[in-house]
């Protein structure tokens, strides 16, 4: 579909991304491609904040529950390669894709000319390996010295990428972090999609509270029946990276009696907060998208409609 338009919204955790996309879909004659790196697993549902059945009722979504979450082998790749066939689809039915999601990479790879040009050198990974399987705890303290970004987002048993970080540190002195976006050039100029980017904040303190409510939500719907349930059956943060994701990762601690549940309650306020800062860090590199502050709005009717006027200025 050259040259098709394309909306992509996004923005970090909590900001009302479910609900603005779903009433602009419905303003302008448009389904939802979700760009969730959570949400693409079947099962990770209250967890991943996935839109409800009544939310997906109210508007069509693709690319939620696309991957199961014994998938280890899930990647960005493929997520692309659906994605824009999704976009595609979409765009054949004459309707409007609205591509929505907090995973920065994902968003970001689907209009992206991936090339991935990241050194390897399976000699060196195999003796990682080796170094890793002798002390983990270690080896990753040596992964947060040298690349805290990438420390930040990993689970200390997430073997494979772990090693594969620090494998790449060593052949090039530059962390694995700043890679990322190296391997995606950009090509909107190419011809593939036209891409109208929207960014959506609130004020910090305001975000962090509803995080907080967000998080406080999830307990009462079930979380840790959800997370537990899964544990239960095998699929835990150290042998699914799946399940390393915020909230089934922390409750994990609590499953096996590392902390409480209202402790692991509390880590996830925590490191939600601290993701929404490095989601905020990513979308703003982009100097094309156009940012709306939430909460200066008096409604979300009224951060729509001035959203879908700008939108139809420039479509």
């Amino acid at each position: 579909m050259t040259g098709a338009d394309v909306v992509c919204i996004v923005g970090p955790t909590a900001c009302h991304k479910t609900e603005v996309s779903i009433a602009l879909a419905n303003r302008m004659n448009g389904e939802i491609v979700s760009a969730d790196s959570v949400a693409v697993y079947r099962g990770l549902d209250i967890g991943s904040a996935k839109p409800t059945e009544t939310e997906r009722a109210a508007a069509v979504h693709h690319m939620i529950d696309v991957a199961d979450v014994w998938d280890t082998d899930y990647s960005v790749s493929r997520f692309r390669s659906e994605a824009r066939a999704a976009i595609d689809g979409i765009c054949s039915r004459g309707k409007l894709p609205i591509v929505v999601g907090g995973s920065g990479l994902y968003s970001d790879a689907i209009f992206s000319e991936m090339r991935f040009s990241v050194p390897r050198k399976d000699d060196l990974r195999a003796l990682l390996e080796k170094e890793y399987a002798l002390d983990p705890e270690a080896f990753f303290a040596r992964l947060k010295r040298v690349d805290a970004v990438t420390a930040a987002r990993l689970h200390p048993n997430d073997a494979k990428r772990v090693v594969r970080a620090i494998e790449v540190y060593e052949l090039t002195g530059k962390p694995f972090s700043e890679w990322n976006p190296s391997f995606l050039k950009a090509q909107e100029g190419e011809g593939t999609y036209r891409v109208f980017r929207i960014g959506l904040n609130m004020e910090r303190n305001a975000l962090y509270q509803r995080i907080e409510q967000r998080v406080d939500q999830m307990f009462k719907q079930g979380l840790i029946r959800e997370a537990y349930a899964l544990f239960d059956q095998g699929y835990t943060p150290d042998r699914y990276p799946a399940m390393q994701a915020i909230g089934y990762a922390q409750l994990f601690d609590a499953y096996r009696g590392i902390c409480t549940t209202e402790e692991a309650k509390e880590r996830i306020k925590l490191d939600t907060r601290h993701f929404a800062k490095r989601q905020l860090t990513w979308f703003r590199r982009n100097p094309t998208t156009i940012w709306y502050m939430v909460d200066s709005f008096s409604s979300i009717s009224a951060l729509l409609d001035q959203v879908q006027k700008d939108l139809e200025d420039q479509l």
